[in-house]
């Protein structure tokens, strides 16, 4: 047996899916059903539409764009909207999540990649999440933004956000507005990020030679406000813009170009005509097509 197959003999080991742990992710997926009794109203599906764009714009354009490529710049205040908005989501906290993020960019589709989908569906999916060993945030992944305070307590107290979010529904528009606009569109928004690990590598096509299987779906675009054009962003991941065509839906990227337009944002990083049309941009330039910084600089607040 080779040296890879027993650190992944070793590794799987430490994946087992921890059912105890587990149950609060579990539940988020049987609470709606109660919408039985509450009954559902016009209000609280719109809600759950709006709950999920919203959350999703904050995972796409802060999560991702921002702080595991730092694709544009921001204010300090603005950065923690960003995390806050973000972290409603219940997908852990910011931190943890770009930390992960980077480190699917220096080892995409290899054995370190921890949710590759060549490991198969459900694990790429969510089993990686649900095993319990990457808990820990990294925070030598992370460090430009863990010298913030404010973002390292949100980090830790990760279910602050999503709580305050919820009872805050629950409060204003009831049981059944909580049920349908925030628990179902919480668990819509789970299954929307978590398609980038599991499908958008294996489903659409591949513009760019990369050295990874990443691929463009326009289903996933749509889902996920922009983020299908993996292809293009694993090509060159210092861009804020992943549709590089202009047919290609990048929901995310036009807010952002807006939120730009009034100051909140700004300096928000372009293809290059030469990257886009598939050519190379020489040993220096690859260094900034990874766009993952992992230094001690500090952005741009």
């Amino acid at each position: 047996m080779g040296e890879q197959s027993v650190a992944l003999e070793e590794a799987r080991e430490e994946e087992q899916f921890l059912w105890f742990r587990s149950l609060p992710f579990i539940a988020m997926h049987l609470v709606p059903l109660a919408a039985i009794w509450t009954g559902v109203e016009a209000f609280d599906v719109a809600l759950c539409f709006a709950l999920y764009a919203i959350r999703m714009f904050f995972i796409t354009g802060g999560f991702h764009r921002y702080f595991s490529h730092r694709t544009f710049k921001t204010s300090r205040w603005m950065q923690f909207l960003f995390a806050f908005w973000g972290q409603t989501s219940a997908q852990k906290g910011t931190l943890w999540w770009a930390a992960h993020h980077r480190h699917h960019h220096l080892h995409s589709d290899e054995m370190e990649d921890i949710h590759s989908p060549l490991r198969g569906f459900w694990w790429s999916h969510v089993g990686w999440i649900l095993c319990g060993r990457y808990d820990e945030t990294r925070m030598s992944r992370i460090r430009d933004f863990a010298k913030y305070p404010e973002l390292v307590w949100l980090n830790r107290f990760w279910v602050v956000p999503p709580t305050l979010l919820g009872v805050a529904v629950l409060a204003l528009w009831g049981w059944s507005a909580f049920l349908i606009g925030f628990v179902l569109s919480t668990v819509l928004l789970y299954h929307g990020t978590f398609l980038v690990n599991s499908l958008a590598h294996v489903i659409g096509k591949k513009r760019y030679p990369t050295t990874d299987e990443s691929r463009n779906s326009w289903l996933i675009a749509v889902i996920t406000l922009g983020e299908g054009w993996h292809n293009n962003h694993h090509h060159y991941q210092n861009s804020t813009r992943q549709g590089f065509m202009w047919w290609e839906l990048d929901v995310t990227y036009y807010v952002l170009k807006l939120m730009s337009w009034v100051g909140l944002v700004w300096e928000l990083q372009e293809p290059p005509a030469l990257v886009v049309s598939g050519g190379t941009l020489g040993r220096a330039g690859k260094a900034l097509a990874v766009g993952v910084n992992l230094g001690d600089g500090p952005p741009s607040v």
